[in-house]
C-alpha cells in the first residue's frame, strides 16, 4: 500500500492527509493562526511563521513514520499576499527539508472543487482564513471561478466580532465576485468554516467526519448561526456542542460570510464536503 501525505498550510490552521489506495485514510488539524494580523500589516507575524513551520514540520514527522513515501505541502492565501513570504517557506525547508508550493487563488480553487466533486458538475464555496474561492462547473467545463481576499481570519482582523461592521465590509467586499448565479447547480462548501457549521448543525458531541460530509444547511441556519455567535462572548461560542473552540472567535464572520455569498449566488442549500483541497491536491500530483 503506498501512502502518500499533503499537508494544506492555511491562514487559519495546518492540516495533513494520509492517502492511500486512492482515498483519505485520515486528517489532522493545528490551528495556528498565521494570517493573524496579515490584513493591516500586509506580512506574517514572526511568531506566526514559527508555529505554523514548526506544525508544518511535525506534520512531515509523523507522515514518514508512517509510511509516506511522498509528503507534498502546499499554502494557500496568507503566505501567497503576505510580503514576507520567503522567510515562512525557507524556515519550513530548514526545519524538515519540505519545499512548500505557493498556489494561487485559481489553483486553490480547481484543487478544491476536484476534490469535493471529482469530474462531476457543481460548484462550490470555499470559505477560509484570509480568502475565499467559488467555482462552479457545467458540463463538465468550469463556466466560473474566482478567489478573493476575504476570509474568516481577515473578517476578524479588520472588523472584529461587530455584526453591522462585518455584514457592511462583507458585502462590499464579495461584489468582487461579479454577477454570478448558481441556478440548478448544487453547491457544496468545503473548509473549517463548513464543517463546523455543519457539525453545530447535528449537535455533535463529538466530531465525526462521516457525518459531517453530505449534512445539508440551509441559508437560515448559516444567518441564524451568524446573529447568534456574534451576539455572544467567545468563551460561550466554544461551549456550543459541536463547536470547535479553535475557531471561536472567528466563526461569527464566517457563518456570515458564507450566508452572503449563499444570497449573492441564490442558493438556498449547501451540502459539507470532507473532500477538499487536499484530496484535489494528490489527485493533481499523482494524476489520478
Amino acid at each position: 500500500m503506498k501512502k502518500i501525505a499533503a499537508i494544506d498550510i492555511g491562514s487559519n490552521s495546518v492540516r495533513l492527509m494520509m492517502w492511500a489506495d486512492g482515498k483519505t485514510l485520515y486528517k489532522r488539524i493545528d490551528t495556528t493562526r498565521l494570517g493573524e494580523g496579515l490584513a493591516s500589516s500586509g506580512k506574517m507575524k514572526t511568531e506566526a511563521i514559527e508555529r505554523t513551520a514548526l506544525a508544518v514540520s511535525r506534520f512531515v514527522g509523523q507522515a514518514k513514520a508512517e509510511g509516506a513515501e511522498k509528503v507534498y505541502a502546499f499554502a494557500t492565501a496568507a503566505v501567497r499576499s503576505s510580503s514576507n513570504r520567503s522567510q515562512f517557506t525557507d524556515r519550513v525547508k530548514e526545519l524538515c527539508g519540505v519545499e512548500v508550493d505557493v498556489v494561487s487563488g485559481e489553483r486553490e480553487a480547481e484543487l478544491g472543487i476536484n476534490g469535493a466533486l471529482g469530474k462531476s458538475d457543481g460548484g462550490i464555496i470555499d470559505v477560509g482564513g484570509a480568502s475565499t474561492e467559488i467555482t462552479l462547473r457545467k458540463d463538465g467545463n468550469r463556466v466560473y471561478s474566482r478567489s478573493l481576499d476575504v476570509g474568516t481570519v481577515r473578517l476578524y482582523d479588520i472588523c472584529g466580532r461587530d455584526f453591522d461592521k462585518l455584514q457592511s465590509y462583507i458585502r462590499e467586499v464579495i461584489k468582487g465576485y461579479g454577477e454570478v448565479r448558481a441556478d440548478g447547480l448544487e453547491m457544496r462548501a468545503i473548509g473549517g468554516t463548513a464543517t463546523t457549521i455543519a457539525a453545530v448543525s447535528l449537535s455533535l458531541e463529538k466530531y465525526d467526519p462521516t457525518r459531517t460530509h453530505g449534512a445539508v444547511v440551509t441559508i437560515e441556519q448559516t444567518q441564524d448561526m451568524a446573529r447568534r455567535f456574534l451576539g455572544m462572548e467567545v468563551e460561550e461560542v466554544k461551549k456550543v456542542i459541536g463547536m470547535d473552540a479553535r475557531r471561536a472567535d472567528v466563526i461569527g464572520g464566517g457563518c456570515l460570510l458564507m450566508s452572503e455569498i449563499m444570497k449573492m449566488l441564490g442558493v438556498r442549500t449547501i451540502t459539507v464536503s470532507e473532500n477538499d483541497n487536499l484530496e484535489g491536491y494528490v489527485l493533481a500530483k499523482e494524476e489520478l
